[in-house]
């Protein structure tokens, strides 16, 4: 388990962090970049070996590769402490089931991910009859959705199709005035941009695949709380349930947030130019930015997030049809599904509210030359 040293929290700003927690050069020979501990078992202490008592014994459990990841991100958060799983869908249903039990009660963004939405509002909801109300994410709204049995609130801001905003400030205070959970995804914010348990969240999680790794070439997830809630999860919701990072992933995931507030910065600077571009466009009805000038929720932005990044959602002009030629047309932009690594991606994420939405991550190519690609693109619609 992770939990940050007095060492550690001499670190203040994003980018000392990220360079810098949890390396323990003199542990491992004056190394800059630390070992991958590819271990699935640690010796136990005993006379003969001289071990020191109380480290790692088993990789399910806790690898000093991991650890490091752990540290950094917790320390990005202002939390005690964190826990790396091998996947985001593994850092969120563990955080979810922290606080979920049998005929509980959920009230859920209806914006959040789409497979974390099936697994509360379908997996559980037929294995352990947990009920769940969908929500848009206002605070009265959710106000009004608890129930007596409700123990958890999860919140995605923003999220990753339409990037919709809640107050989570206010909705913590409520939550907490009844005694109930919330978790936060708080993948696209990063926490580089937004620190959610300083508004009083309990759990903030991350699919770590998206910036936190930045080059495609990771599945990765983890979730910062306070130091109760993090030993809970390790030796219960991970241990048990086996979703524990690699630690290979590991070791690429700390390359990746070396490297974060960078490569944040860039794709921040062209996903604004791309943006703003985009409002101006004539076949393009809405763009769905954090920051733009046409954002709808600029008030929660600006209380929130001190940055964004390079993930774009508009609506095409011509709806479902128009959408799927524009994905067709581009040439720069490669379709695919994921975001946050150094290429630009495009898909399609309407619906029949939005048939014409489309999504695209700005990658770190240059900026001008998606543009273009972009244009000529539109013009063949």
């Amino acid at each position: 388990m992770a939990l940050l040293t007095e060492k550690d929290r001499q670190y203040k700003t994003p980018e000392d962090i990220c360079a810098h927690v949890g390396d323990e050069y003199a542990a491992f020979h004056g190394a800059i970049v630390p070992p991958i501990f590819q271990n699935s078992l640690f010796l136990k202490p005993t006379a003969a070996n001289g071990i020191e008592p109380g480290g790692h014994f088993y990789s399910r459990v806790s690898n000093p590769t991991v650890d490091i990841a752990e540290r950094k991100v917790a320390a990005l958060e202002g939390a005690d402490g964190a826990l790396c799983f091998s996947s985001g869908m593994g850092a969120m249903s563990a955080a979810a089931m922290y606080f979920i039990k049998a005929n509980c009660h959920v009230v859920m963004v209806g914006t959040a991910y789409g497979p974390m939405r099936g697994f509360i509002g379908r997996y559980l909801a037929e294995k352990f009859g947990v009920s769940v109300t969908m929500v848009e994410g206002g605070t009265q709204e959710i106000e009004a959705a608890i129930r007596p049995e409700t123990t958890l609130i999860y919140l995605e801001s923003p999220s990753s199709c339409v990037f919709a905003m809640q107050d989570i400030e206010e909705i913590a205070k409520i939550a907490k005035a009844r005694g109930i959970g919330t978790v936060i995804d708080g993948t696209y914010a990063t926490p580089i941009h937004q620190q959610p348990l300083k508004y009083g969240i309990d759990i903030v999680c991350h699919t770590a695949s998206k910036y936190m790794g930045g080059h495609s070439d990771i599945v990765a997830g983890v979730l910062a709380a306070r130091r109760e809630i993090i030993e809970s999860i390790q030796k219960n919701e991970r241990e048990l349930m086996g979703a524990c990072m690699d630690p290979h992933q590991a070791w690429l995931m700390i390359r990746g947030i070396r490297t974060m507030p960078v490569r944040l910065k860039q794709h921040g600077k062209s996903g604004k130019k791309v943006a703003a571009w985009l409002e101006k466009h004539e076949k393009i009805e809405k763009v769905h930015y954090p920051g733009s000038e046409t954002y709808d929720q600029k008030e929660l932005f600006n209380k929130y997030l001190s940055g964004t990044n390079g993930l774009i959602a508009f609506e095409v002009r011509g709806g479902f049809d128009a959408a799927m030629k524009l994905i067709d047309s581009v040439h720069l932009f490669q379709h695919g599904v994921s975001w946050g690594g150094f290429e630009s991606l495009i898909c399609y994420v309407g619906d029949e509210k939005r048939p014409g939405l489309v999504r695209i991550h700005v990658g770190l190519e240059d900026v001008d030359t998606l543009i273009k690609d972009l244009e000529q693109a539109l013009s063949q619609l």
